[in-house]
């Protein structure tokens, strides 16, 4: 167990959550996603989360693993063509990961992944909490629509909402 990391999860209050991403944020993540999904296949999702509890600590949850309980939990897996994304952001640790259902999975190399979410930390690093949530839809929004475009009409089948996971 890192007490270093131990200390930043429980030092991290929950309004900390709403102080760097408040209601206009929310609302333009939401605008952002809705409109990335007018040009490719996929459904995204964004989660944020403030930290870890403490048996988490205990037990080392990664930050991936937590994304993944997170992906199954808002049931983003639970689309007809399973093209669900989930952009997951754990604040305490200004980690980004993301997670992509089994149909889009296999269309966008690990290494493509991997560059959005060390582009949104490099912005998270310097407090663009707005900026890095917004550049991370767009850069998934256009992985998307270079591998997996729309074709005509699509229903939205999950919430464009962004999520603040609560303990």
């Amino acid at each position: 167990m890192n007490l270093m990391r131990v200390f930043k999860h429980l030092l991290h209050f929950p309004w900390r959550v709403h102080r760097v991403f408040p209601a206009h944020t929310l609302r333009a993540i939401e605008s952002a996603i809705h409109d990335s999904e007018q040009y490719h296949c996929g459904e995204l999702r964004f989660a944020v989360e403030g930290a870890l509890d403490i048996a988490e600590l205990w037990h080392g949850v990664s930050a991936r693993e937590r994304a993944l309980n997170v992906f199954a939990d808002l049931r983003v897996w639970d689309t007809e063509h399973n093209n669900g994304v989930l952009i997951y952001l754990l604040l305490a640790d200004r980690d980004v990961e993301i997670v992509a259902d089994r149909g889009i999975h296999g269309h966008i190399a690990a290494g493509e992944w991997e560059a959005v979410c060390r582009a949104m930390e490099a912005l998270l690093r310097h407090g663009k909490y707005e900026a890095a949530a917004l550049q991370g839809v767009a850069l998934v929004g256009e992985l998307l629509q270079r591998h997996y475009p729309a074709q005509g009409r699509k229903r939205n089948e999950l919430d464009n909402r962004p999520v603040v996971v609560k303990r």
